[in-house]
Protein backbone atom coordinates (compact mmCIF):
# COMPACT_ATOMS: atom_id res chain seq x y z
CA UNK A 1 0.00 0.00 0.00
CA UNK A 2 1.50 3.33 -0.99
CA UNK A 3 1.25 6.46 1.59
CA UNK A 4 2.26 9.12 -0.50
CA UNK A 5 0.49 10.79 -3.50
CA UNK A 6 1.09 13.54 -5.95
CA UNK A 7 -2.12 13.74 -8.04
CA UNK A 8 -3.80 16.63 -7.25
CA UNK A 9 -4.55 19.48 -9.65
CA UNK A 10 -2.52 21.93 -6.95
CA UNK A 11 0.59 20.31 -6.84
CA UNK A 12 0.82 20.80 -11.03
CA UNK A 13 0.36 24.68 -10.19
CA UNK A 14 3.52 24.11 -7.10
CA UNK A 15 5.79 22.51 -9.89
CA UNK A 16 5.52 25.52 -11.75
CA UNK A 17 6.78 27.11 -9.05
CA UNK A 18 9.57 24.41 -8.38
CA UNK A 19 8.07 22.24 -5.34
CA UNK A 20 6.83 18.68 -5.69
CA UNK A 21 3.59 17.99 -2.79
CA UNK A 22 3.79 14.98 -1.56
CA UNK A 23 0.33 14.14 -0.02
CA UNK A 24 -0.57 11.55 2.73
CA UNK A 25 -4.62 11.27 2.45
CA UNK A 26 -6.08 9.26 5.32
CA UNK A 27 -10.10 8.90 5.71
CA UNK A 28 -11.06 12.31 7.82
CA UNK A 29 -13.40 12.92 10.95
CA UNK A 30 -14.40 8.90 12.01
CA UNK A 31 -15.04 7.16 8.29
CA UNK A 32 -12.01 4.45 9.41
CA UNK A 33 -13.18 3.99 12.70
CA UNK A 34 -10.45 6.37 13.95
CA UNK A 35 -10.84 10.29 14.78
CA UNK A 36 -8.15 11.92 12.66
CA UNK A 37 -9.60 15.56 12.92
CA UNK A 38 -10.72 15.81 16.37
CA UNK A 39 -11.27 19.75 16.12
CA UNK A 40 -13.66 19.64 12.94
CA UNK A 41 -16.66 21.69 12.98
CA UNK A 42 -19.89 20.58 11.50
CA UNK A 43 -19.76 22.27 8.32
CA UNK A 44 -15.84 21.47 7.89
CA UNK A 45 -17.14 17.52 7.72
CA UNK A 46 -20.41 18.27 5.83
CA UNK A 47 -17.76 20.50 2.92
CA UNK A 48 -14.71 17.90 3.57
CA UNK A 49 -13.26 18.00 0.24
CA UNK A 50 -12.37 13.78 0.99
CA UNK A 51 -14.62 13.40 -2.00
CA UNK A 52 -13.31 15.86 -4.40
CA UNK A 53 -12.31 14.86 -7.78
CA UNK A 54 -11.67 11.50 -8.18
CA UNK A 55 -12.19 10.44 -4.58
CA UNK A 56 -15.66 11.60 -5.15
CA UNK A 57 -16.70 9.74 -8.11
CA UNK A 58 -18.69 6.20 -7.89
CA UNK A 59 -19.99 3.68 -9.61
CA UNK A 60 -24.08 3.43 -9.72
CA UNK A 61 -25.76 2.10 -6.74
CA UNK A 62 -21.95 2.53 -5.10
CA UNK A 63 -21.24 4.63 -1.66
CA UNK A 64 -17.65 4.06 -2.05
CA UNK A 65 -14.26 3.61 -4.56
CA UNK A 66 -10.57 2.03 -4.44
CA UNK A 67 -9.35 5.74 -3.52
CA UNK A 68 -11.64 5.95 -0.41
CA UNK A 69 -10.89 2.33 0.33
CA UNK A 70 -7.21 3.11 0.27
CA UNK A 71 -7.65 6.01 2.64
CA UNK A 72 -9.14 4.16 5.14
CA UNK A 73 -6.54 1.09 5.02
CA UNK A 74 -4.32 3.52 5.63
CA UNK A 75 -5.58 5.41 8.75
CA UNK A 76 -6.17 1.68 10.18
CA UNK A 77 -2.41 1.08 9.27
CA UNK A 78 -1.28 4.29 11.06
CA UNK A 79 -3.32 3.10 14.14
CA UNK A 80 -2.95 -0.85 14.10
CA UNK A 81 0.32 -0.86 13.28
CA UNK A 82 2.53 2.54 13.77
CA UNK A 83 5.92 0.93 13.77
CA UNK A 84 5.57 -0.23 10.41
CA UNK A 85 3.33 2.87 9.25
CA UNK A 86 6.32 4.93 10.24
CA UNK A 87 8.80 2.92 8.73
CA UNK A 88 7.41 2.99 5.38
CA UNK A 89 6.55 6.76 5.60
CA UNK A 90 10.10 7.04 6.05
CA UNK A 91 10.96 4.81 2.69
CA UNK A 92 8.67 6.79 0.92
CA UNK A 93 10.03 10.13 1.44
CA UNK A 94 13.72 9.07 1.12
CA UNK A 95 12.03 7.85 -2.46
CA UNK A 96 10.45 11.05 -3.29
CA UNK A 97 13.39 13.76 -2.27
CA UNK A 98 15.65 11.37 -4.68
CA UNK A 99 12.87 11.45 -7.20
CA UNK A 100 12.00 15.62 -7.19
CA UNK A 101 15.77 16.22 -7.08
CA UNK A 102 16.08 14.06 -10.43
CA UNK A 103 13.44 16.73 -12.03
CA UNK A 104 14.97 19.57 -10.08
CA UNK A 105 12.49 20.03 -8.14
CA UNK A 106 11.86 21.15 -4.65
CA UNK A 107 10.60 17.94 -2.43
CA UNK A 108 8.07 18.90 -0.03
CA UNK A 109 5.66 17.17 2.37
CA UNK A 110 1.92 17.83 3.45
CA UNK A 111 0.95 14.84 6.15
CA UNK A 112 -3.15 16.30 6.81
CA UNK A 113 -4.26 16.16 3.40
CA UNK A 114 -7.33 14.93 4.58
CA UNK A 115 -6.69 14.95 8.15
CA UNK A 116 -5.31 17.06 11.56
CA UNK A 117 -3.10 14.70 13.30
CA UNK A 118 -0.59 16.29 15.32
CA UNK A 119 2.30 15.05 13.46
CA UNK A 120 5.16 16.96 15.19
CA UNK A 121 4.05 14.26 18.66
CA UNK A 122 4.73 11.56 16.49
CA UNK A 123 8.42 9.95 17.27
CA UNK A 124 10.02 7.88 15.46
CA UNK A 125 12.07 4.98 17.54
CA UNK A 126 15.18 3.55 15.84
CA UNK A 127 15.67 0.42 17.55
CA UNK A 128 11.81 -0.47 17.16
CA UNK A 129 10.08 1.64 13.99
CA UNK A 130 12.69 1.45 11.64
CA UNK A 131 15.87 -0.72 11.95
CA UNK A 132 18.05 1.06 9.54
CA UNK A 133 18.01 4.86 11.68
CA UNK A 134 20.26 4.12 14.90
CA UNK A 135 19.09 7.09 16.55
CA UNK A 136 15.35 8.37 17.65
CA UNK A 137 13.34 11.05 16.66
CA UNK A 138 11.00 12.87 18.20
CA UNK A 139 8.90 13.46 14.61
CA UNK A 140 9.69 13.08 11.09
CA UNK A 141 10.49 17.18 10.89
CA UNK A 142 13.44 16.46 13.10
CA UNK A 143 14.50 13.24 11.13
CA UNK A 144 14.29 15.61 7.84
CA UNK A 145 15.54 18.12 9.15
CA UNK A 146 16.47 20.65 5.73
CA UNK A 147 12.94 19.35 4.03
CA UNK A 148 9.71 21.92 4.33
CA UNK A 149 6.85 20.31 5.36
CA UNK A 150 3.34 21.75 5.77
CA UNK A 151 -0.68 21.49 6.69
CA UNK A 152 -3.86 22.94 7.39
CA UNK A 153 -5.20 22.61 11.04
CA UNK A 154 -8.07 23.13 13.17
CA UNK A 155 -6.13 22.94 16.20
CA UNK A 156 -5.38 26.41 17.55
CA UNK A 157 -2.95 25.05 20.49
CA UNK A 158 -0.21 23.58 18.55
CA UNK A 159 3.14 23.57 20.61
CA UNK A 160 6.81 23.01 20.23
CA UNK A 161 6.71 23.03 16.20
CA UNK A 162 9.25 22.11 14.32
CA UNK A 163 11.23 24.94 11.91
CA UNK A 164 10.52 23.32 9.05
CA UNK A 165 6.90 22.52 9.41
CA UNK A 166 4.80 25.43 8.41
CA UNK A 167 0.92 25.29 10.22
CA UNK A 168 -2.12 27.43 8.53
CA UNK A 169 -5.30 27.65 10.94
CA UNK A 170 -8.32 26.74 8.97
CA UNK A 171 -11.44 28.59 9.45
CA UNK A 172 -14.66 26.82 10.09
CA UNK A 173 -18.06 27.43 11.74
CA UNK A 174 -18.34 28.35 15.18
CA UNK A 175 -14.13 28.43 15.77
CA UNK A 176 -13.13 31.48 15.31
CA UNK A 177 -12.33 32.57 18.96
CA UNK A 178 -9.58 29.73 17.95
CA UNK A 179 -8.62 31.29 14.83
CA UNK A 180 -8.02 34.76 16.56
CA UNK A 181 -5.87 32.63 18.85
CA UNK A 182 -4.29 31.12 16.05
CA UNK A 183 -3.57 34.60 14.32
CA UNK A 184 -2.01 36.09 17.53
CA UNK A 185 0.01 32.69 18.03
CA UNK A 186 1.84 33.71 14.48
CA UNK A 187 -0.51 31.37 11.83
CA UNK A 188 -2.19 32.46 8.81
CA UNK A 189 -5.87 32.06 8.87
CA UNK A 190 -7.60 30.16 5.89
CA UNK A 191 -10.66 30.41 5.28
CA UNK A 192 -13.41 29.02 2.61
CA UNK A 193 -15.70 31.98 0.20
CA UNK A 194 -18.23 32.09 -1.60
CA UNK A 195 -16.66 34.85 -3.46
CA UNK A 196 -12.73 35.24 -2.24
CA UNK A 197 -12.46 39.24 -0.93
CA UNK A 198 -9.44 41.78 -0.60
CA UNK A 199 -10.06 41.92 2.97
CA UNK A 200 -11.58 40.01 6.35
CA UNK A 201 -12.35 41.14 9.17
CA UNK A 202 -11.32 38.45 11.65
CA UNK A 203 -12.96 38.22 14.62
CA UNK A 204 -12.15 37.01 18.16
CA UNK A 205 -15.82 35.59 18.85
CA UNK A 206 -16.61 38.27 21.97
CA UNK A 207 -16.84 41.37 22.88
CA UNK A 208 -16.24 42.68 19.43
CA UNK A 209 -12.49 42.84 19.13
CA UNK A 210 -11.77 41.91 15.17
CA UNK A 211 -8.68 42.55 13.31
CA UNK A 212 -8.99 43.63 8.98
CA UNK A 213 -6.68 41.56 7.49
CA UNK A 214 -5.64 41.53 3.54
CA UNK A 215 -6.52 38.05 1.69
CA UNK A 216 -4.16 36.46 -0.54
CA UNK A 217 -5.46 34.29 -3.64
CA UNK A 218 -4.70 30.44 -1.84
CA UNK A 219 -5.41 28.73 -4.89
CA UNK A 220 -3.30 29.75 -7.02
CA UNK A 221 -1.04 27.09 -5.19
CA UNK A 222 -1.04 24.95 -2.31
CA UNK A 223 2.26 25.91 -0.76
CA UNK A 224 1.50 27.92 2.10
CA UNK A 225 4.75 28.66 3.70
CA UNK A 226 5.20 30.90 1.00
CA UNK A 227 2.65 33.56 2.17
CA UNK A 228 3.19 36.27 3.80
CA UNK A 229 2.94 36.31 7.31
CA UNK A 230 -0.53 37.92 8.83
CA UNK A 231 -3.00 37.35 5.78
CA UNK A 232 -5.86 35.66 5.30
CA UNK A 233 -5.50 32.53 2.54
CA UNK A 234 -8.73 32.78 0.72
CA UNK A 235 -10.27 30.06 -1.08
CA UNK A 236 -13.10 29.63 -3.21
CA UNK A 237 -15.68 26.94 -2.29
CA UNK A 238 -15.64 23.78 -4.08
CA UNK A 239 -17.81 20.63 -4.37
CA UNK A 240 -20.00 20.19 -1.63
CA UNK A 241 -19.07 23.46 -0.05
CA UNK A 242 -20.60 25.61 -2.79
CA UNK A 243 -24.01 24.66 -1.22
CA UNK A 244 -22.93 25.43 2.74
CA UNK A 245 -25.20 26.94 4.47
CA UNK A 246 -23.57 26.12 8.36
CA UNK A 247 -21.40 29.28 7.91
CA UNK A 248 -18.12 27.44 7.45
CA UNK A 249 -18.25 29.16 4.09
CA UNK A 250 -17.58 33.08 4.22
Amino acid sequence: MKLLTTGNPKIAKGEKLGYLTNILHLAPASLSGHNVCPSATVGCRAACLNTAGRGGIFRKGETTNVIQKARIARTVFFFDDRPAFMAQLVKEIRAAIKLAKSHNLIPVFRLNGTSDIRWENIPILGNTNIPWVTPDYANIMEMFPTVQFYDYTKHANRKDIPANYHLTFSLGDGNDANAMKAYLDGMNVAAVFFTVPETYKLSAGFDGWHKVLPVVNGDESDLRFLDAKGVIVGLKAKGKAKKDTSGFVK
